[in-house]
């Protein structure tokens, strides 16, 4: 096999698995429609994640310390605050983010 048939079969094959993985989700999801389930798991997902990502965010919290607990309480109290007013989850992540960052870095600094 020469230099050129080499490179056109390694395009070819690039080319097939790229469009075979671009195409196999929607291969996957076709069925799942018409599921019940999709709906369900949809409408439950989202506070699924925000119930992760507040664990993880809080995993080092030392709840003995004040300066470690308070910005933290606040910054989850502003952003479930901001969610039942507005229901943007945009807008509550960031200002529950800028309330801890401000507190962390002002009101709390051991600097």
């Amino acid at each position: 096999m020469d230099d050129t048939q080499y490179l056109l079969a390694v395009t070819l094959v690039a080319a097939i698995v790229t469009w075979a993985l671009r195409a196999l989700p929607f291969a996957i999801l076709a069925p799942l429609r018409s599921s019940e389930l999709l709906p369900y798991v949809a409408e439950r997902i989202p506070i699924g994640v925000m119930v992760i990502l507040t664990v993880y965010t809080l995993r080092h919290i030392n709840v003995i310390e004040s300066a470690s607990i308070v910005p933290a309480t606040l910054g989850v109290l502003v952003t479930s605050g901001l969610h039942l007013w507005k229901a943007n989850m945009l807008l509550s992540i960031a200002g529950g983010t800028a309330t801890y960052v401000l507190l962390v870095s002002t009101v709390f600094s051991t600097a």
